[in-house]
């Protein structure tokens, strides 16, 4: 495992990679730190097997105060390492969805889940230790605009409700800079540099997707007025391009792939039958090589080095699966 800061050494924004023993898992896993006078927080810490790495590159960037650390949701790839920080920082303050505080203060569910549905992936990943209740920022169910989460909006940080990739998933917008999780899918520059308009884009749908409120959340993103300069993603990276344009092509790509599915599922004559994995597995691969044709920034991936055009198979499969689960709950609900 590996630890690189990314960043001009006179920014107060830098991205620590978090890089994990699986096949492409390099420049994936990552977290954002930012850094000002006034104000320091972290977003998204990762896995619990890389937290000494985090912290190591935050001993490098001369990192003393951690006022923040910001969980877009609560996944063993974002939130795993809390505990680890607070250990180090105890007086950092959590921010997350309400929804998310139970599985940070008790994670044993949070780990079985995790190893149900990821399996060698969450071993790897790490077990995730328990964070102090009194940790974990008040929620006000009072307070207004700003997502309601007071200490965060005291200190300039609007928080975001954006459910779609998890139900408690938020986004945080400080400073001009929107540090977005996986509410606009997963990005790369492919290395064209952080404003390209060739890049990558791929939805991170779950296996519980509602397309209904995926699209409400780009929705509420799209509305930010003015819209934010800066687009940080957690999978992957930094881009100072056309924000409110990358927002738009990300809600176009979930109807698309949606779209796709169902005229590909009409064309195999239904739906998988359920538990049969390898006609799932066909079907889908069918619809990615599909999608490599309709959408531009999918098909980019075919630039990618091979080892992270495999990692990408595999997640676009658990999208596709998220999207497939979405249709089924379709067809059931108008029968």
């Amino acid at each position: 495992m590996t630890g690189r800061d990314c960043g001009a050494a006179k920014s107060d924004l830098h991205l620590i990679e978090l890089d994990q023993p699986l096949p492409g898992q390099r420049r994936f896993i990552s977290c954002w730190v930012s850094r000002s006078d006034d104000l320091t927080f972290v977003v998204d810490p990762g896995p619990p097997a890389t937290g000494q790495v985090l912290i190591r590159g935050l001993d490098r960037l001369g990192i003393e105060r951690l006022d923040f650390i910001l969980l877009t949701h609560i996944h063993l790839d974002h939130a795993g390492a809390t505990a680890e920080l607070l250990q180090k920082w105890p007086d950092a303050r959590v921010v997350c969805h309400p929804r998310g505080r139970p599985h940070l203060v008790h994670p044993d569910r949070l780990w079985e889940g995790s190893l149900q549905v990821l399996g060698r992936t969450a071993e790897v990943y790490g077990r995730p230790s328990p964070v102090p209740q009194d940790a974990v920022a008040n929620f006000d169910e009072a307070n207004g605009r700003g997502g309601k989460y007071e200490e965060a909006v005291a200190a300039g940080i609007e928080v975001i409700q954006t459910p779609g990739h998890a139900p408690h998933h938020v986004c945080f917008l400080n400073g001009g800079r929107l540090f977005s999780g996986e509410a606009a899918g997963t990005f790369s520059t492919l290395g064209r540099g952080s404003d390209t308009r060739e890049y990558y884009l791929r939805p991170a749908t779950p296996p519980m997707f509602k397309l209904e409120v995926a699209i409400s959340s780009l929705d509420r993103l799209l509305a930010l007025d003015p819209a934010p300069r800066e687009l940080l993603f957690a999978h992957h990276g930094r881009f100072t391009g056309d924000v409110r344009g990358l927002l738009q092509t990300a809600r176009d790509q979930l109807f698309l792939w949606v779209e796709t599915c169902r005229e590909m599922v009409s064309r195999s004559g239904g739906l998988p039958t359920p538990g049969d994995t390898g006609q799932e597995i066909a079907l889908m691969d069918k619809i990615a090589a599909e999608l490599a044709r309709r959408d531009e920034h999918y098909a980019r991936g075919a630039d990618h080095p091979e080892d992270i055009r495999i990692r990408e198979r595999d997640f676009t499969r658990q999208t596709l699966r998220g999207m497939l689960g979405y249709l089924r709950t379709s067809v059931n609900a108008a029968g």
